[in-house]
């Protein structure tokens, strides 16, 4: 082997041995970055970053959207708008945090399933008693049914001038398919170890039962209004038959306290707390649930699709605090 092939054989297995120890080092420090994210994110709640001022701020709490339990997101998933988990760790973080000193609830929901809403409404109490401090109520386009359960513990409530709200009452509802099998020439069958646990034929035996569990509910919510608003129980009833109000009609009967723009609701609130900085986490992008939710709403739905998922949403058979919206 003469010098040449020598000089370049001693070049090549350098080469190697560094494109070697290069490839090595960059899948560690790959690898490194990689769980330094996934570590970040699991720090986080569902995707959502808590970093609060170092100073004095009022923490905004969003409840925009339908209440109700929260689901596991993947990569290629969209994020639901309220996010009931995420929501109460916030609120848990806010009450370790001394820095802050007060609450702005900004409310846009018609409401939703009586065990979200109650437990949101739980924790916003378990903020004031541990804290001591204020929380504000905003109302946007809708505070209704469990939108304006949750906004009972505040001690102040405002709306916009365009707002709906009140619908204080409970719902419980589901599909009677009966005619439909027989068109389509079905038979539903059920076998059960009691005449109470099929409801696909409601006697007026099981409507009774539920109504009981309505009524109960309702009485709750009659209760917490009656609290939050220092009305009587018969006050509050005489509203309380489940339609909805105006601002207007909503401050007139004593379910709302002002009447105003929101900009003008957090120059209020700043001024009376003495303090100026606002502030609410915010939520990690997800480029392909982005993407992927563009792409699936280009594809139309079939019927059968559309008739799913109608019943899906309306035959859940779950207590609901919601307030029905025109379509």
């Amino acid at each position: 082997m003469n010098k040449k092939q020598t000089i370049g054989l001693a070049v090549a297995a350098g080469l190697f041995i560094l494109i070697g120890a290069s490839s090595v080092l960059t899948n560690a420090l790959s690898k490194k970055a990689l769980d330094e994210s996934v570590t970040e994110m699991l720090s986080l709640t569902n995707g959502v970053e808590f970093n609060a001022p170092k100073k004095d701020y009022i923490a905004v709490v969003n409840v925009v959207g339908t209440i109700e339990e929260q689901i596991e997101t993947g990569a290629f998933d969209t994020v639901q708008s309220y996010q009931h988990v995420t929501t109460l760790d916030y609120i848990d973080k806010l009450i370790a945090d001394t820095n802050n000193k007060g609450m702005l609830l900004y409310v846009d929901s018609p409401g939703g399933a009586v065990y979200e809403s109650e437990e949101l409404y739980d924790k916003l109490q378990e903020y004031k008693e541990k804290t001591g401090r204020p929380i504000w109520d905003y109302m946007a386009h809708y505070a209704a049914s469990g939108g304006y359960m949750v906004s009972m513990p505040a001690d102040k409530i405002y709306a916009n001038p365009n707002t709906t709200t009140g619908s204080i009452g409970v719902i419980m509802s589901g599909f009677d398919l009966t005619g439909l099998y027989e068109k389509l020439g079905m038979r539903y069958i059920s076998i059960t170890s009691g005449e109470n646990k099929d409801s696909s034929k409601m006697t007026d035996e099981q409507i009774e039962i539920y109504q009981s569990q309505v009524n109960e509910c309702y009485e709750d919510f009659v209760a917490k209004v009656s609290e939050g608003r220092d009305m009587s129980v018969e006050a509050v009833k005489a509203l309380a038959d489940g339609r909805t109000y105006t601002a207007k009609q909503a401050k007139e009967n004593g379910l709302i306290d002002e009447i105003s723009l929101f900009d003008d609701m957090k120059a209020d609130m700043s001024r009376e707390l003495g303090v100026s900085e606002f502030y609410q986490p915010k939520s990690k992008e997800n480029i392909f649930a982005d993407l992927f939710s563009k792409a699936s709403e280009l594809v139309p739905k079939s019927e059968a699709q559309i008739l799913k998922e109608t019943a899906e949403e309306k035959e859940s058979g779950v207590l609901m605090y919601y307030a029905e919206q025109l379509r």
